[in-house]
């Protein structure tokens, strides 16, 4: 009786475990569609609807809070045809050099950010603009293999969904372009008291500068490291042709 009691009780531990099991598979499954469903449809809103904030603007504004500072925010959305083609090839120029012939990715410039990263040089991520617009919008700031891999699946579908025209357009109204400086035109105002539309190939180079730390370093009135910046970034624009996107 005692042998028969025990089959049954191990029997039955066993079904209980795997009735456990299916249900955690079961909530991982629907989490995942539910996951990939919105995620995908927030890419399709944002094609043709203005992102009207980032997960960084939300993380600055609470940092200025508690650390007691004056809230600046400034965001002004503006279509790519206002925004003066000076800007749009100064980000390239300065951030990502092959982003109309990429696929969301530059493989040879993460190669070379992980052998300068291995030498004990200063971090790079050879982020493309793809990614960086991907992280932007959806995602939060950090190194972690998670948000890289979440990077990664919105960098496919932004490349896949909204093409290099609109990604270059969020991207541009997106980034942060100073303290509490959000955007092309705000960045154009904030620097220069003009439109981004009027930007001239050396003011849209200040603002391309000042892009790896724009809270630390200035578009205009800038140190001697940002101005030779400048000018490496104006002489790597004469190189940059009509750009077609």
């Amino acid at each position: 009786m005692a042998t028969r009691k025990t089959v049954k009780t191990k029997q039955s531990n066993k079904k209980e475990t795997t009735s456990f099991m299916g249900k955690i598979f079961r909530f991982l499954f629907k989490a995942m569609l539910w996951f990939f469903a919105i995620s995908i449809f927030f890419v399709v809103l944002f094609k043709f609807v203005p992102v009207p904030f980032t997960p960084l603007m939300a993380i600055r504004f609470v940092e200025n809070k508690m650390d007691g500072k004056e809230v600046i925010f400034s965001h002004d959305w503006e279509p790519l045809k206002n925004i003066s083609p000076n800007l749009q090839k100064a980000v390239i120029a300065s951030e990502d050099g092959y982003f109309l012939k990429h696929n969301g990715f530059d493989f040879v410039a993460m190669q070379k950010a992980m052998k300068s990263n291995e030498k004990g040089r200063k971090l790079k991520g050879g982020s493309t603009i793809s990614q960086q617009t991907a992280k932007n919008v959806f995602l939060w700031q950090g190194r972690s293999y998670l948000r890289k891999g979440l990077e990664a699946y919105f960098t496919v579908l932004i490349e896949f969904i909204w093409g290099k025209e609109r990604i270059m357009e969020v991207y541009l109204n997106s980034i942060e372009m100073g303290n509490g400086v959000y955007g092309a035109q705000a960045a154009a105002r904030h620097w220069f008291s003009k439109d981004a539309s009027n930007l001239s190939a050396h003011e849209a180079a200040g603002i391309a500068a000042i892009l790896p730390n724009p809270r630390k370093f200035k578009a205009s009135n800038s140190s001697s490291y940002i101005n030779k910046r400048k000018n490496k970034i104006v002489r790597v624009m004469r190189y940059i042709g009509k750009l077609e996107y």
